[in-house]
């Protein structure tokens, strides 16, 4: 199978070769040449297997220049029950993903039970072995730049930390993150890791990661590869969980389910798009925002607005106000158009916004009319939402949910039909949360043992401005 770029303007590649890397060459996002569907009979013949044969399953169909053995190892190597082994009471760890049941018809599926205790886990363990597997065969070095607003980084560097080959340079706000948070990436003291704290928000250190992305002859002598979720490897990676959830929560193939994602980049929703587009029965895919509504209004309205300031919220993880997932989106919105996509990015990247109820369809109509042939729908949520959430879940359902999911629940629970059974996306596990449990609840989220005093170990970390080539000399001078 090949892969393209949104944008259109780069050559088509196999997986291997887009695995490493981030942005296409014409700074577009890679995406399938075609999603591969499955029929009706080869579900029935996926229900009840594990998470380890489902991830086969649906990888192979999207992985085609990996010899399927060496990828059922890479795959049975990751999803394991001692790598997801942060359970809650009554779950069993070798489930990886076990679906909570907090009604009839209404679910929380437990995406957090990987080493650093957030959803990010699901994908980058993935990630981790595939570089390693891939820059094995090629004798390569690579140097992994990302930014995260929470959760991707700490992932990804409990991912790759003594990986051969692989350097991790992960750019962090200054402020926002919550301390176990930042405890979880900066008390790391590998050699092979560094942690980037930039004085600015979330979005400038994405710009700053697509800045360095787009400098083609930097990110070649320098063997710059991205981790973040314009990675195609880690979005692929995470619709095997869309499968698994499907299957929990029905009992046959005739049923549709909605699912509920907490969403700030859009890479979590965007894998829940890829498995319908592949043939899952999905209804609706709720996007749920926080006070930083920038994807909501779109649902709503057709205009993409990136905001020029991001808030900070008890939800940071989604504090983000340009969505990177959104362009794979709209490129498949568009009827694939990459020519309309270049145009609408143009304007995005210049500091504009687009309407796509401007935009003509191309069997009549305009572009925005054909959202809802794709299930998304939105909505949006405020801190007293989210607080108030999470106490009604505890004290009706005795379930502790982090302040991501509480968002995902809320507006999920707006978009709920009779009949259809709803499952929300969990994002992390409450323990990262303490301040919000605190102010919800008054009482303590319970953490795992081994992290009990995170906060109180040495740090490692480098405070620098929102600048691009401080990051580029900061990498030649460590990316060796």
């Amino acid at each position: 199978m090949n892969y393209l770029s949104t944008r259109g303007l780069a050559p088509q590649l196999r997986f291997s070769e887009i695995l490493l890397g981030g942005l296409a060459s014409d700074g577009g996002l890679y995406v399938p040449e075609a999603y591969p569907r499955f029929t009706a009979a080869e579900l029935d013949a996926m229900r009840g297997m594990s998470y380890r044969e489902l991830a086969f399953a649906v990888l192979s169909r999207l992985v085609d220049d990996i010899p399927a053995d060496d990828l059922r190892a890479l795959i049975d190597k990751t999803y394991t029950a001692d790598v997801y082994r942060h359970v809650g009471p009554g779950e069993n760890a070798a489930d990886i993903t076990p679906l909570k049941t907090l009604e009839p018809g209404l679910h929380v599926l437990a995406l957090s039970n990987g080493p650093t205790l957030a959803f990010k886990d699901m994908a980058m363990q993935l990630l981790g072995n595939l570089f390693e597997y891939v820059l094995d065969k090629t004798h390569g070095e690579l140097n992994i730049l990302g930014a995260t607003s929470g959760d991707t980084g700490s992932a990804a560097e409990y991912a790759m930390r003594g990986k051969r080959g692989i350097r991790v340079f992960m750019l962090s706000p200054e402020h926002g993150m919550t301390r176990f948070q930042q405890a979880q990436m900066y008390a790391l003291q590998d050699a092979n890791i560094h942690n980037l704290v930039i004085r600015g928000v979330f979005d400038q250190c994405q710009d700053i990661v697509k800045a360095v992305s787009n400098d083609l002859d930097f990110k070649s002598r320098h063997h710059i590869g991205a981790v973040n979720s314009i990675n195609w490897a880690r979005v692929a990676a995470q619709s095997v969980y869309y499968f698994k959830a499907y299957f929990a929560a029905t009992q046959s193939n005739d049923q549709q389910v909605s699912f509920s994602v907490p969403s700030g980049n859009f890479g979590n929703v965007c894998a829940g798009h890829i498995a319908r587009q592949m043939g899952l029965p999905i209804r609706k895919l709720i996007v749920a925002t926080n006070e930083n509504d920038v994807l909501d209004e779109f649902f709503r309205t057709g205009v993409y607005r990136p905001r020029p300031e991001t808030k900070h919220t008890s939800s940071p993880s989604m504090d983000i106000s340009k969505a990177s997932n959104f362009e794979r989106f709209v490129f498949d919105l568009s009827g694939r158009d990459a020519a309309r996509v270049r145009s609408l990015w143009s304007a995005v990247e210049s500091g504009g916004s687009f309407d796509l109820k401007a935009h003509s369809a191309p069997n009549g109509g305009n572009l925005f009319d054909r959202v809802a042939d794709f299930g998304m729908v939105s909505g949006a949520s405020s801190h007293a939402n989210r607080m108030d959430t999470i106490r009604t879940v505890y004290e009706v359902y005795g379930t502790m949910i982090d302040p991501h999911t509480a968002d995902g629940l809320k507006v999920g629970l707006e978009h709920r039909e009779p009949g259809v059974p709803l499952v929300c996306m969990e994002t992390a596990q409450p323990a990262k949360f303490e301040d919000a449990i605190r102010e919800a609840l008054g009482i303590e989220p319970v953490r795992p043992a081994e992290l009990a005093d995170l906060e109180a170990k040495p740090q490692k970390k480098h405070v620098m401005d929102a600048d691009v080539n401080a990051v580029k000399q900061f990498i030649v001078a460590h990316g060796h």
